[in-house]
């Protein structure tokens, strides 16, 4: 059976996932950590792609990136695995592969819900009951999105920017909006377009998508999507970074 292909468009922000495999941990101790991040500096340098936010959880990782060349991101994650994979082998003696298949990614309409994909990617560690405050997690943004820290991996987002004039406004716009939960809807929307690799978004953003891609950007059958509603909302430059 043929791969499902992906979803490429320079400048559209992707949620990124990759599983260890058999769901078994792809992380054994904090050198780990470390070194995949700095194995994720490299490969986003040479790929030209921009991370707004991770998570490294003990058998999985997420991240929210922009490709700004066509197929950045698939370029910077098969570099990154091979590079890891690599590194873990020989330190621990192993063989084989650490990943469950090839990455799955979707589509974030940055408007509506790249803050929401940054928010639902750094509240990880507490929905799996490993901290009671994100802030208590060592491997993710957060402390950089939301408590200022200093970052040469990270790079903010337009939208994210647009949150205040300062770092500072910034960060506690940033958790202010971490501080409010997110609903079993959004959570669900986030997962169902990352699982199914299609297109988390407005209806208005999933019709651009469809237009320029001709594929389908949700499950079933496409409703009609509310144009008037939200054109005013989101205007010409939805590929802009």
């Amino acid at each position: 059976m043929p791969r499902k292909p992906r979803f490429n468009l320079i400048g559209v922000p992707q949620h990124v996932i990759q599983r260890g495999n058999n769901r078994e941990p792809c992380f054994f101790a904090e050198s780990d950590y470390y070194r995949y991040l700095d194995d994720l500096k490299t490969a986003a340098n040479k790929f030209d792609c921009r991370v707004h936010a991770y998570v490294l959880m003990t058998n999985h990782v997420h991240m929210l990136i922009t490709p700004m060349a066509e197929h950045a991101v698939s370029e910077m994650m098969q570099s990154l695995g091979r590079r890891y994979v690599r590194y873990i082998n020989k330190e621990y003696n192993r063989t084989g592969t650490l990943w469950e298949g090839r990455f799955k990614s979707s589509l974030v309409d940055s408007e509506r819900y790249l803050l929401t994909c940054m928010q639902y990617i750094e509240m990880n560690p507490v929905r799996a009951n490993m901290v009671e405050h994100p802030a208590e997690y060592l491997w993710s943004s957060y402390q950089c999105n939301a408590q200022g820290s200093k970052s040469e991996l990270l790079e903010a987002h337009p939208v994210y920017v647009a949150l205040g004039d300062s770092m500072d406004i910034r960060n506690r716009a940033y958790r202010e909006l971490l501080s409010q939960q997110l609903g079993m809807d959004e959570i669900n929307d986030i997962r169902e377009a990352l699982n199914h690799e299609l297109v988390l978004g407005r209806s208005y953003f999933k019709e651009k998508i469809e237009q320029i891609t001709r594929r389908q950007t949700q499950m079933g059958q496409s409703g009609r999507p509310r144009v008037e509603e939200e054109q005013a909302l989101y205007g010409a430059g939805y590929l802009v970074y």
